[in-house]
């Protein structure tokens, strides 16, 4: 049911063999439906190779969230807390264009498109807790942290 999805997918990391590799690591890894992994997820992180062709380069963080009290685990000698969802974050500073938009998927196994996956960072901060961009200037950080068009 589940599969090892990774939060920076080995697509993105054909540059090097070594980054390849460390791709692979456990801490590179969350259960993921199958489904999601495989459909919705993966047809982001192709927008997201996409989104970095065409401005130059983009920013991403990314990573699970524990929205119940009491997640469901997996496995034997070493136990894993299944997440709720994902978010993934990007921003592009290409300079007077800069913008950011997010994502938050369910780790189910229904279709979630990225129209209806859509986010501003500013509501996945709220969910996280973390301040991605705080480095920026505010006018810029908080500009782009509101937006919710799709790119």
């Amino acid at each position: 049911r589940y599969d090892r999805g990774h939060m920076c997918p080995a697509g993105d990391m054909k540059w090097s063999a070594a980054a390849m590799h460390d791709c692979f690591y456990m801490s590179n890894v969350c259960p993921q439906d199958h489904e999601l992994n495989q459909g919705s997820w993966e047809h982001l992180e192709s927008a997201c190779r996409r989104w970095a062709s065409k401005m130059g380069s983009i920013y991403i963080v990314c990573g699970p969230i524990y929205n119940s009290k009491t997640s469901e685990y997996i496995g034997i000698d070493h136990r894993v807390a299944v997440p709720d969802a994902f978010f993934k974050v990007i921003v592009s500073l290409k300079k007077g264009n800069e913008k950011g938009i997010a994502f938050y998927y369910e780790n189910t196994d229904r279709n979630q498109s990225l129209a209806t996956a859509v986010r501003s960072i500013d509501q996945i901060e709220k969910m996280t807790k973390f301040d991605f961009f705080s480095e920026l200037p505010n006018n810029i950080e908080n500009r782009i942290e509101a937006e919710t068009k799709l790119w």
